[in-house]
């Protein structure tokens, strides 16, 4: 496989400048300046072995595969607020102040865009920073403009974008998302089942963008924009960022299943208190997230294979709008399992976790990979990036993969191949005969 090297400036482009979006900017802001680790970022901090374990070849990921630059990251986006992302960073209240103040002079660089927003999709929220046209195709066709005229001010070489913008409400794949000419015929007649995800992602493939899905919405995700980014050579993935309670879910469920120790119920409910908790406090935004949560465990545990571990398993999950809690999240799980003999046994867990921490090192990531799929030829759904996805796209006829573990090698072999490097299977068979 052959592998361009990364060359000028890399635009990110982020639907969606609130909290997770400004944390990420943020961050790398504070990384490039010395004032920060890259923590809980695999490009990063992460490793790769190479070769077998007796040749000690364990370089950092960033040394091994040809990545962009932190230094070459340039960022715009679009919301419905008219905020610069220093303000945006403050109102969030996500970092500290005084971290804020030695990024302000670049934070007030970033203003952000106006947003192409229809409250239908999301009922919570309100601001008049918002696009208008004729239709929803023109709305598509003002937002390449400004990514033209961002490409061109900042000498941009290459572009990504990452939906960080709130959860919209449940849709069903319907006909106006079967094909590419049905799709492109509903932006112009205003079909009411294309959401402002689902045109933002029509205007990055159409401009051979690579686009990822970080919310639960039916976005890139349908019959239409997965054939655009196949005709445009360009790759996608989704959908909605592995953070909180279900990252301790793809982590103790394949444990679990590896010991052969059965689940009778598992009950999970968050409180939170950001614009995603507001969000998430509409029912029908809600169902959109809870179909992305309850798939994990059906999928790693696999009731069919396993009826008498899983078959009865009780799964139930709830999201509550706390406005105290800020960004600070509350996961907390009651899981009760069964061992030798079907004897009871309980796991609780409460995970005090900050949502959009955990999230910016995943956006950064994206990014990094996203651009090198793009540099390597690659083009579609990229399931290798599942790792960090609760709802991983995949092809129609395919199951997803939950079991983080899977993910994670699946996504180091993906690397390797991308290198010509051998993949690692973990056998060892050979350390010990002859």
């Amino acid at each position: 496989m052959k592998v361009h090297q990364p060359e000028g400036k890399l635009g990110v482009l982020i639907p969606g400048m609130g909290a997770v979006a400004s944390t990420f900017i943020s961050g790398v802001l504070a990384i490039k300046k010395g004032l920060a680790k890259p923590i809980g970022s695999m490009t990063q901090m992460g490793t790769m072995r190479l070769g077998k374990r007796t040749e000690n070849r364990v370089p950092l990921i960033k040394d091994f595969v040809p990545l962009a630059n932190l230094e070459d990251l340039v960022f715009t986006g679009w919301d419905i607020n008219q905020e610069d992302l220093f303000d945006i960073s403050i109102r969030t209240g996500v970092l500290e102040e005084s971290l804020l103040n030695h990024l302000k002079t670049d934070l007030k660089k970033i203003n952000v865009l106006k947003a192409v927003f229809d409250k239908k999709f999301v009922r919570r929220l309100s601001g008049d920073w918002v696009k208008t046209g004729k239709n929803k195709m023109d709305l598509a066709k003002q937002v390449e403009i400004d990514i033209q005229n961002f490409n061109k001010i900042n000498n941009i070489k290459s572009n990504i974008m990452i939906w960080c913008g709130s959860t919209e409400i449940f849709l069903e794949p319907s006909e106006v998302h079967s094909s590419l000419s049905k799709f492109e015929e509903g932006l112009i007649n205003n079909d009411p089942k294309i959401s402002p995800s689902m045109i933002y992602a029509y205007s990055a493939l159409k401009m051979g963008i690579p686009f990822a899905n970080g919310s639960p919405n039916l976005s890139v995700d349908i019959p239409a924009l997965e054939q655009l980014a196949i005709n445009k050579q360009t790759p996608i993935c989704g959908k909605d960022f592995k953070t909180g309670q279900t990252l301790m879910k793809t982590i103790i469920a394949p444990g679990l299943k590896a010991r052969q120790i059965g689940i009778n119920g598992w009950f999970s409910t968050n409180i939170l208190g950001n614009r995603d908790g507001e969000v998430l406090d509409d029912p029908s935004a809600f169902k959109t997230k809870e179909e992305s949560k309850l798939g994990v465990l059906d999928y790693v545990l696999q009731p069919d294979i396993y009826p008498d571990l899983y078959k009865d398993l009780y799964h139930k999950v709830r999201i509550n709008y706390y406005p105290p809690h800020g960004d600070n999240k509350e996961g907390w799980d009651n899981i009760d399992i069964f061992g030798w003999l079907g004897y009871p046994m309980q796991i609780k867990v409460d995970f005090l976790c900050r949502d959009s921490i955990l999230a910016a090192p995943i956006v950064l990531d994206l990014v990094l990979f996203l651009d090198l799929a793009q540099r390597s030829g690659m083009k579609g759904i990229q399931e290798w990036l599942s790792f960090y996805f609760k709802s991983p796209m995949t092809l129609p006829e395919l199951y997803p993969e939950h079991d983080l573990f899977v993910q994670l090698a699946k996504l180091k072999n993906t690397l390797r191949h991308i290198m010509g490097e051998e993949l690692i299977t973990h056998l060892g068979l050979d350390y010990y005969e002859g």
